[in-house]
Parts: structure tokens; C-alpha cells; sequence
């Protein structure tokens, strides 16, 4: 099931919304990209190793042309297959990085003057892999293998081991450079990519999911439903009295409160439900329930939480709660069926209010609401702290 909280916010999320390129398991979308990258960079790679067959001297007399050959036509080969495969997994890349590697130097070795025609700035193909695409651990390995790689091929060219190793110095300490450059220069890019995906998924206020993560998260709750063979349940709580106590208090004492519940529910929702803030004083809880006594139950649970959050005595808030439950059919759209449960919760914590408030009441089954609100659907409130009594 989906997790209870918007990642990045001060209720730990317990499972990830998404992945950042560059880390462990990439999504899908990434995978195909480092691929395509992997294939471009082989392609450009070999297409300007080929030159050197049209120029007279380049090559080594002897076994040196056709060994140029195969593995310029290995690295042809490997790039068709990314391209064809379209996915490559992390262990799988640096593979691909060490066999950067290795053809350089075989390039190298088949050159009569690798200084000249076999560059180390060839290695920059192989080291930006490497630091876009994999971790610290493999980026070191990298770092250690272009001075190895260096040495290798340049060793031919000095005869006095302080020049050679000046030269390696210059050359692999600039593509280690570059490398721990572009390394740091992705951390960044990640940072703000998680920034920006909690601010859009997160509630300032409170720090729980807003209506946009509970949108996304509604899919998988539906998928997981229909295999489990269990409800979707959907439970709409609502502060009673929260405009007066606005009104007598100001909104900084109202912030204060609604933090508090928040915090006070969090600790009592189970790790697999949704918590979410859509608007105001309302809150929806979203999660699976075997039947509706369960759904009762929790509701029960997150109703004597509030009554019981920590928001000063002359601060006591108790809230009305509305559930409903559906059972996920396939053909179903999650973001309209999720509104569908949402509205009927809704209409079901109004007869909780107007029983008396600070009570549960359980969405008739033969209700159905006609038309779904969607995820910017207008909310009774307005102001971090504003609603309805």
C-alpha cells in the first residue's frame, strides 16, 4: 500500500514516491536514458576512432589494425544493443564504464603515438558515465582506473618515469576533476528535484501529503485492493467548532492546532494509510479494510487521537468523522473513484455534525455521488487555518 506521508516533510515517509536519477534503482524512464547516453556517447566514441584507418601511420604495423577494428566494432555492437535493449541496470553501467576502460588502452596500444592519436581526453566519455550515472563507491574505482589507464597508454611515449608520471598527473588529475565536478554537480541536481517534489506533494502547515500526493497514491492503493481482494476505504475528518476557535484565538493559535492533530494522527494512522490535508480543517485517511467494522474502528481510533492531541487544555478540539468504503472493480479510474469515496465520506461526516459532532458515521452503500470532484476541487475554507464549524 501506498505510504501515509509525502516524502521530505517531517513525518517520515515510509515509502519512496519516486526516485531520483542517479541513485540505487532507477524508474524506468531514467534506465532508458542512461542506455541512450551509453549508446550515443559508443557510437561517437567508435565513429571518431574510425578516422584513424583513413590516416596513413596512425596504426601499428602487425596485429594492431585488426585488434583497432574489433574493438571499435565491439563498442558499434554494444551501442546497438542499448539501443535496442533500452534499459541497463547500475551494475550493468559500470560494466559498461570498465569496458570504456579497456578500450582506450587497446586503442592506445594500437597507435604509434598514443600521445598524439590516443588522447586521455577519450576517457571523458567513460568518466562522465561514471559520475552522472553511478555512485561514490564506483566513481572512486573510476577515479583509480584513469590513472591506471593513463599510465598504460602514455607509457610509451617517456622513457624518463618523472615525465611520464607529470603527464599522468596532468591528464588523469583533469578528467578526475571534471568527474568529481559533474558528481557534485548531479548531488545538486537531486537535491532541488527532491525539494521540488516535496513542495508539491507536501502540506507547509502540517507536513502531511496534500491532495496532489494523494492523487498519485491512489492508483497503487486500487491495484493492491483488487489483488488483495480487500476494500478501499476512505475516511474524511473534519474539526468541530474550528472557525469559532479561529475567531476567539486568531489563526497562529488555529496553525498550532491543526499541527498537533496532525502529529497526534500520524502517530495512529497505521504505516500503510494515506494521511492527507485537502484543505482548511479537513483531512482524508485512505487505506484498505477488510469490511466496514474495520473501517468503523480506525475511524474510532483517529476520532479519540484528536480529542486527545496535545493542543492545551483551553485548546480541545474533537472532530467529525465520515467513512466510506468501495470495492475496487477493474476498468476503474483510481482519481475519479478516489473523489467518488471522498464525496460520499464527505456527505457522511455532515450527518456526523449535525448528530452532534465528534462522532463517526459510515456512508450509506446505495449512495452514489453523480459527479466526482477532482484533486483542485474548491475546498469550504480559505487560509492555512480557515474553515467551517
Amino acid at each position: 500500500m501506498a505510504g501515509a506521508h509525502a516524502p521530505g516533510s517531517r513525518h517520515q515517509s515510509r515509502v519512496p514516491v519516486g526516485v531520483v536519477p542517479g541513485h540505487d534503482q532507477p524508474s524506468r524512464s531514467d534506465s532508458r536514458l542512461v542506455a541512450w547516453c551509453l549508446a550515443g556517447l559508443l557510437a561517437a566514441g567508435a565513429a571518431v576512432g574510425l578516422t584513424n584507418l583513413f590516416v596513413e601511420g596512425v596504426l601499428r604495423e602487425g596485429a594492431s589494425r585488426p585488434v583497432y577494428v574489433a574493438a571499435l566494432g565491439a563498442a558499434v555492437l554494444t551501442a546497438g544493443y542499448l539501443v535496442w535493449r533500452q534499459r541497463v541496470s547500475p551494475a550493468a553501467t559500470a560494466g559498461l564504464v570498465a569496458l570504456g576502460d579497456v578500450l582506450y588502452v587497446v586503442i592506445g596500444w594500437s597507435t604509434t603515438d598514443p600521445l598524439r592519436y590516443a588522447s586521455p581526453i577519450g576517457l571523458l566519455f567513460t568518466c562522465f558515465v561514471a559520475a552522472w550515472f553511478l555512485g561514490p563507491r564506483v566513481l572512486a574505482v573510476q577515479m583509480v582506473a584513469v590513472v591506471g589507464a593513463c599510465w598504460l597508454v602514455l607509457a610509451d611515449n617517456y622513457d624518463v618515469a618523472g615525465q611520464l608520471a607529470v603527464q599522468v598527473a596532468v591528464n588523469a588529475g583533469t578528467l578526475d576533476g571534471a568527474m568529481v565536478g559533474i558528481f557534485l554537480l548531479r548531488r545538486r541536481v537531486e537535491a532541488l528535484l527532491a525539494a521540488t517534489l516535496t513542495l508539491s506533494s507536501t502540506d507547509p502547515l502540517t507536513g502531511l501529503a496534500n491532495r496532489r500526493s494523494l492523487v498519485e497514491q491512489a492508483p497503487r492503493i486500487w491495484k493492491q485492493a483488487r489483488r488483495d481482494g480487500q476494500r478501499v476505504a476512505a475516511l474524511v475528518l473534519d474539526l468541530d467548532h474550528f472557525k469559532q476557535l479561529n475567531d476567539a484565538h486568531g489563526h497562529a493559535v488555529g496553525d498550532a492546532v491543526l499541527r498537533a492533530v496532525a502529529d497526534s494522527l500520524s502517530a495512529t494512522v497505521r504505516p500503510a494509510d494515506v494521511l492527507a490535508r485537502t484543505g482548511g480543517e479537513e483531512l482524508v485517511v485512505l487505506g484498505l479494510v477488510a469490511d466496514p467494522a474495520e473501517a468503523r474502528h480506525l475511524a474510532e481510533r483517529l476520532r479519540l487521537a484528536v480529542s486527545g492531541s496535545s493542543t492545551g487544555r483551553e485548546h480541545r478540539v474533537t472532530v467529525s468523522i465520515g467513512a466510506a468504503l468501495t470495492r475496487p472493480a477493474d476498468g476503474d479510474q483510481p482519481a475519479d473513484e478516489l473523489w467518488r469515496l471522498v464525496d460520499r465520506a464527505d456527505v457522511a461526516m455532515y450527518a456526523a455534525k449535525q448528530d452532534g459532532r465528534n462522532r463517526v458515521r459510515l456512508a450509506a452503500p446505495g449512495v452514489v455521488v453523480p459527479a466526482p470532484r477532482q484533486a483542485s476541487r474548491p475546498t469550504r475554507s480559505a487560509g492555512p487555518a480557515g474553515g467551517a464549524a
